[in-house]
């Protein structure tokens, strides 16, 4: 498959992220795939692959909002802060009720400082957090900003269970919101299902399992067999402006040169998408200067693309 876009995939639960690109890359036949934004490997749900020319958009699209659905479990709290850890502690939840669990969950909502859970993938020193709880190593306390949109229950809180939808920025792990809803509430708590439903304007409801995407390719190596999972290269869209260029812009563009726009609101160092003067997506510009009263942003081209007609 010579395509170049992104390709929306169900991800099945006891496998990771990694798995679902190999897998993708035996499929389609090719090994240039990526991903944005891992899953747990308990986790299912809205995994976005980029093909071709499109991994160099994936540090871009990792950026995007995410929104999960999912379930917790109070009164017992686990080493992984979900289902897949050993039980550490265990209280009662006579007195918990739904009221107290909405009121705890809303508290979370806003720009708040959060934490990586013990057992993750993030990296301190050259070492995986996992690595380190496994060798019994203390984990570092490194908090970062984060913003979550919507925490709120979804239908009652039934045999110390309730579900609940989460909105949030890019780097935000349930796993630790769970835990920490559990704590506010007093009983503690452990994330024990967890969905991704959206990412960016990319939709769950669009993409296809690994089974379903082999037997589509099967069908014939072509991108429209795969239906609303594929996005076309010119169609994506990105979590920041864009701008049509005319032909001699887009000719300074191919050559890496520097292109003056009129009427932009970015600041400097912002990120703007530039399409050709037929509307095929040219290249990803930065901005590197304003000129204040003129109202010039000055554009410098950073990653630009070629030869990708018909994408």
């Amino acid at each position: 498959m010579k395509k170049h876009g992104l390709l929306l995939v169900d991800k099945a639960t006891d496998c990771t992220s990694h798995d679902v690109v190999q897998q993708a890359r035996r499929i389609l036949g090719t090994r240039k795939i990526g991903h944005c934004g891992t899953l747990d490997p308990a986790a299912t749900g809205l995994l976005v692959l980029t093909v071709g020319a499109a991994t160099r958009l994936t540090r871009f699209l990792i950026r995007a909002p995410k929104v999960y659905e999912g379930t917790i479990h109070f009164g017992q709290v686990t080493d992984t802060y979900d289902a897949e850890g050993e039980m550490v502690e265990e209280h009662s939840t006579a007195a918990l009720t739904q009221d107290l669990v909405a009121q705890a969950m809303a508290s979370f909502e806003g720009e708040i400082d959060h934490q990586a859970p013990p057992y993750s993938a993030k990296k301190h020193q050259g070492k995986k957090y996992y690595e380190l709880a496994r060798e019994g190593q203390e984990i570092p306390v490194e908090t970062k900003k984060v913003t979550v949109w919507e925490l709120s229950p979804q239908g009652p809180l039934e045999d110390d269970r309730i579900d609940f939808v989460l909105s949030s920025s890019s780097g935000t792990y349930a796993r630790t919101l769970a835990y920490e809803v559990g704590r506010a509430v007093g009983t503690g708590a452990h994330l024990c299902r967890l969905r991704r439903r959206q990412v960016g304007p990319f939709e769950l409801a669009r993409a296809l399992t690994l089974d379903e995407l082999k037997g589509r390719v099967q069908e014939g190596v072509r991108e429209e067999n795969l239906g609303s999972a594929w996005v076309p290269f010119n169609e994506i869209r990105l979590p920041f402006g864009e701008v049509t260029l005319d032909v001699q812009q887009e000719r300074r563009i191919q050559h890496g040169q520097t292109v003056l726009l009129r009427g932009r609101q970015e600041s400097e160092g912002d990120w703007i998408k530039l399409l050709g003067s037929r509307r095929q997506f040219l290249a990803v510009g930065a901005v590197t200067e304003r000129i204040g009263e003129r109202g010039v942003t000055i554009v410098q081209p950073k990653i630009v693309f070629s030869n990708l007609a018909g994408c």
